[in-house]
């Protein structure tokens, strides 16, 4: 397949746009994947076709030794992520061993009412059971 003929000036204009910190259509990282992103080509268009102009991306990239504020901006998103992800991990596993109790629980009073359903339907059950009254919210 051959390359489209502007695509050398898109991504000349798109390397323009995320070395001023002016990202269109990318999240301004000055990586090859946000710059193929700017410029609305494939990844493969900078690494096979164009190696010239990524190798002056990276060249401009090193030249200024600065990290835009987009990136230092999306790095300190990552890190948050990050830090959120690690508390859901640990707010999970204490669901999951909340979850573990509770069904012992569950068990264990689902036992214990079967033996006070069996000791109430004996002729002179040692306990007795409580009269209900009705719920306010239904009506008889």
């Amino acid at each position: 397949m051959s390359p489209a003929p502007d695509e050398r000036d898109r991504i000349r204009a798109a390397m323009d746009r995320i070395l001023r910190g002016n990202a269109q259509h990318s999240n301004g990282a000055l990586t090859i994947v946000a710059l193929a992103q700017e410029a609305g080509l494939p990844r493969n268009a900078l690494t096979q076709r164009h190696l010239d102009l990524k190798n002056d991306f990276y060249a401009q990239v090193r030249v200024r030794g600065r990290t835009p504020d987009s990136e230092i901006s999306l790095r300190r998103q990552i890190v948050k992520l990050k830090e959120l992800r690690a508390k859901d991990a640990i707010d999970l596993a204490e669901l999951r061993v909340d979850v573990e109790h509770l069904v012992r629980v569950v068990n264990q009073l689902t036992a214990h009412n079967r033996q006070l359903l069996h000791a109430l339907s004996q002729p002179n059950p040692p306990v007795r059971a409580l009269p209900t009254q009705p719920h306010p919210d239904r009506s008889n």
